[in-house]
């Protein structure tokens, strides 16, 4: 069929121009020739037969496939886009935890500080006040040493100037007893004046 198809589509070829010439020499291209029309319209159709039994169907089919790609294309960029808005989405909310967790970190830290400085503070007035304590117990202590020295210096000087009084030396054991009692049985009252 193909070979018969090709034989008269050449056979045609090598007609028409003979058949042009002919029409040419009786009046020029532009003027109507019913001959020329018909050979026109039937290397048409014949051409338009045979390029649609064997070029139509592969450029249809390529045009076809073409289409094909192009959907699949669209509908693959669709998907990226929709999973790329998914992975933005994920993204941003990782961003806004990032976030919330920084300003809690923050806002710990802060609190953590605040706290330590309380503890620091309430640190240091501890020993503040236990540092007080010790000093007013040594206070306390060297004071009543410095009581017991006065008193044995006073006891020492009343023996001594008895004694010189007296011109008698009494026993330095019983002369201490007899002004430790004395002394005890003034009021502290009296002997801080």
């Amino acid at each position: 069929m193909r070979a018969l198809t090709f034989r008269s589509l050449a056979l045609l070829v090598t007609l028409a121009p003979a058949a042009f010439a002919q029409e040419e020499a009786k009046g020029g291209m532009l003027t109507p020739h019913g001959g020329l029309m018909i050979w026109t319209l039937l290397i048409f159709v014949l051409l338009w037969f045979v390029l649609s039994k064997l070029a139509f169907p592969p450029i249809l089919a390529a045009v076809e496939q073409r289409e094909k790609s192009l959907e699949d294309a669209i509908e693959g960029a669709k998907r990226d886009r929709e999973a790329a808005a998914k992975v933005l989405a994920e993204h941003q909310a990782a961003m806004e935890g990032a976030r919330a967790d920084a300003q809690r970190f923050i806002a710990e830290g802060k609190a953590a500080g605040e706290k330590l400085k309380a503890d620091m503070l309430e640190q240091t007035r501890a020993q503040q006040a236990e540092l007080l304590e010790r000093a007013r117990r040594e206070i306390e202590t060297e004071k009543t040493r410095a009581i017991a020295d006065l008193r044995r210096e006073a006891v020492d000087l009343a023996i001594a100037g008895a004694g010189k009084v007296i011109e008698k030396n009494l026993d330095d054991a019983s002369n201490r007893q007899l002004v430790e009692r004395f002394l005890g049985s003034i009021t502290p009252a009296a002997a801080q004046r």
